[in-house]
């Protein structure tokens, strides 16, 4: 079934961001630069990219700069992993700065889940970064308080002990199920990071495997990769032309269109496809424009 969910505090629903970018909370000059860059959902570090020394100031910084804003864009703390001796005193943090969303990381038991949307009272996008992660991920997703699911592919990777050298279809069963998982709850799915920084036709590849196997969008680390992320979650104008084309076509029942069988079920496809085009142009601005 799926789940009510809660978008007051942001204008953007989940399932239409392309683009979710990671911005260590402890420099405040890559705070400013998110500002004007053209991602859809900033999400403030206190985890991994914080060093522990700095960690008291960058929990300061977060509050600072959701109270700030970004320009009408949703934003998420993402919080220490329980168990670390900062995870309670993130929380805190989040509960006093009020971002619409906390993203939890290495998630294996919806209990964690639970817990953090209990203390924070924020809407929670759930990491999942492990073999018990993905295994229990069903569950995580039907946890009251999850909004969505994202893949914390590099965590996934070491765990499954599947060598940096493999090809991203070494873990596909566990992408996959992340995605399986945030669908049969109703819930957002969002893929892992790309780690390169100097490879846009990696990057290019990897989103579009990521769209092809149902991300709703991509976690990025570095301004430079928004561009690619964006158009790859985008459709693409000859796409939304070709289902508008289909939709115009369609009489009813099963019947032949362009040399193959339609029924109500690619309709359906089709009109998801304009409403979420038309719905990202509205929010972003603008006219639809072909991607390549």
């Amino acid at each position: 079934m799926k789940k009510p969910r809660d978008n007051s505090d942001t204008e953007l629903p989940l399932r239409l961001v392309r683009t979710m970018l990671f911005v260590p909370a402890s420099r405040p000059r890559a705070i400013e630069k998110a500002r004007t860059v053209d991602c859809d959902f900033i999400i403030l570090d206190l985890e991994d990219s914080v060093l522990p020394e700095d960690r008291d100031r960058a929990r300061q910084t977060a509050v600072e700069a959701v109270r700030a804003g970004f320009g009408g864009r949703p934003c998420a703390i993402r919080i220490n992993a329980e168990g670390r001796g900062d995870h309670g005193l993130d929380m805190v943090a989040v509960r006093a700065a009020s971002p619409p969303y906390v993203i939890l990381p290495k998630v294996i038991e919806p209990r964690q889940a639970h817990d953090a949307h209990l203390v924070t009272q924020r809407q929670v996008i759930a990491m999942i970064e492990s073999p018990a992660g993905i295994v229990n991920c069903q569950r995580i997703a039907r946890e009251p308080g999850v909004v969505a699911l994202m893949a914390g592919t590099n965590d996934l990777r070491r765990g499954l002990a599947i060598p940096p050298d493999a090809p991203r279809s070494a873990f596909s069963l566990a992408l996959q199920s992340i995605v399986l998982a945030a669908r049969a709850s109703g819930v957002a799915a969002f893929d892992g990071v790309y780690n390169n920084l100097e490879d846009p036709e990696g990057l290019a590849h990897e989103c579009e495997e990521g769209r092809q196997m149902g991300f709703d969008g991509k976690s990025i680390i570095h301004p430079s990769h928004i561009e690619i992320a964006n158009a790859a979650f985008s459709p693409s104008g000859p796409a939304v032309e070709q289902a508008r084309s289909l939709v115009e076509a369609f009489t009813g029942g099963a019947q032949r269109y362009d040399g193959r069988m339609i029924e109500t079920m690619h309709v359906e496809e089709a009109k998801a496809l304009i409403d979420r085009a038309e719905r990202q142009r509205r929010q972003h601005g603008g006219e639809e424009k072909p991607l390549v």
